[in-house]
């Protein structure tokens, strides 16, 4: 049994990336992890070149990838959400998966999680739902190709004014757009994975509970 991570955040060893390594060995099992920076992945033409050989006629990276994504019995994709949407490598991403499914439907029967980054508090009274929203872009790819659908991850990550070095002058700052007028760099702080105790045991719980799936039918 294998399981997929897919990261599509840029950040080197951001709280996505480590949400997903977290989930990841809480499985046990066989695992691979895929920082999608470190790829070259163009979206999808729309050309329908792949329709009789499940095989993109994009030669990039993007083939390599959905190979992967074709031999794991579960994936883990990971996002995060600038604009309040899905960002774009794994958009890309999901895109290139397209060839999988005509004719032969090779992504159907696998399992799917889904983690994702907001810099909007998901939990903060009168804020949009932007986690949910990446969330929900991700499910929808999943419902669609037929992959079985455990759970997600929420994460609350950092908004880039932060570390930009103007947040506290920027009359564009997100920084009190977010969090309020008043709201500053020092009182906004940098949020951490580990420091966020649902977030960190939901992903242990959901790798424990993928493990668990599928390897009930091998047990018995």
């Amino acid at each position: 049994m294998k399981v997929l991570g897919v990261s599509g955040s840029p950040i080197k060893n951001s709280n996505t990336d480590r949400a997903v390594h977290a989930l990841l060995a809480a499985t046990g099992l066989d695992t691979e992890f895929v920082k999608l920076s470190d790829y070259t992945v163009e979206p999808c033409r729309a050309c329908l070149g792949c329709v009789k050989t499940n095989v993109c006629v994009v030669k990039d990276d993007g083939v390599a990838l959905a190979q992967k994504a074709r031999e794991c019995d579960a994936i883990v994709i990971a996002g995060f959400t600038p604009y309040s949407t899905l960002d774009s490598r794994t958009k890309a991403f999901i895109e290139r998966m397209y060839p999988l499914r005509h004719r032969n439907n090779l992504m159907a029967g696998k399992l799917g999680a889904v983690v994702m980054t907001s810099a909007v508090p998901h939990d903060a009274p009168g804020a949009p739902p932007v986690c949910d929203m990446g969330i929900q872009a991700v499910t929808n790819y999943m419902q669609e190709e037929g992959i079985e659908f455990v759970g997600a991850v929420k994460i609350t990550g950092n908004v880039p004014c932060v570390r930009c070095g103007f947040g506290d002058e920027c009359r564009k700052s997100g920084i009190t757009m977010i969090y309020g007028p008043e709201a500053t760099v020092d009182s906004v702080g940098i949020k951490s994975f580990e420091k966020q105790p649902l977030s960190f045991e939901s992903a242990e719980d959901l790798g424990r509970e993928i493990a668990r799936l599928l390897t009930k039918g091998v047990e018995s």
